[in-house]
């Protein structure tokens, strides 16, 4: 076992929160101009880098659109499943955190608990591995529970789509005409 948990190597793996995928596919990684991206995150999935996490897939195939197509044809073990005696206690343990948190209001906390962010950090945390998200942490968020602090509470590292295609050491190249 490496020193990120259950990954290969001593390289740190990554897990994708739902809004990487969405804003990716309907921003600056469009399917139809990038579809690079989608390449690099199966190779680096084959190579045990990335992972999301089974309620992401939920989560994106709540819209019967592109996303939802390329999350059918991509491997199964991309999504990995929550349903883990760890897995599951972790989260209650973060989800306690979030209840007990007096700065956010109620509703912020349901809405939390409803989406799949905290067992990405839960899945993150147990596996050893970095939150990937487009979220920022905010310390004064009262009406949301913002991914990264939760992540910073329980130390979880937490980075933004581009770190993660640095780390990886990933560029996209044009290869049209000069």
């Amino acid at each position: 076992m490496s020193r990120h948990g259950l990954f290969s190597g001593t390289a740190r793996a990554f897990v994708l929160d739902t809004n990487i995928l969405i804003e990716a596919k309907n921003r600056y990684y469009a399917m139809d101009l990038c579809p690079g991206f989608w390449k690099c995150l199966l190779h680096f999935h084959r190579v045990d880098r990335i992972f999301s996490i089974d309620r992401v897939l939920k989560e994106i195939r709540a819209n019967n659109d592109e996303l939802a197509e390329w999350s059918r044809k991509a491997p199964t073990t991309l999504f990995s499943t929550t349903g883990t005696q760890d897995i599951g206690d972790t989260y209650r343990e973060l989800m306690d955190w979030v209840w007990a948190h007096e700065q956010y209001e109620s509703r912020a906390k349901v809405d939390f608990a409803r989406a799949a962010d905290g067992w990405v950090a839960a899945y993150a945390k147990v596996k050893g591995a970095a939150v990937v998200t487009h979220e920022a942490f905010s310390a004064e968020a009262k009406r949301r529970v913002p991914l990264p602090n939760l992540c910073a509470q329980f130390r979880i590292d937490c980075v933004h789509t581009f770190d993660m295609l640095r780390e990886l050491g990933v560029s996209f190249e044009w290869t049209g005409m000069s």
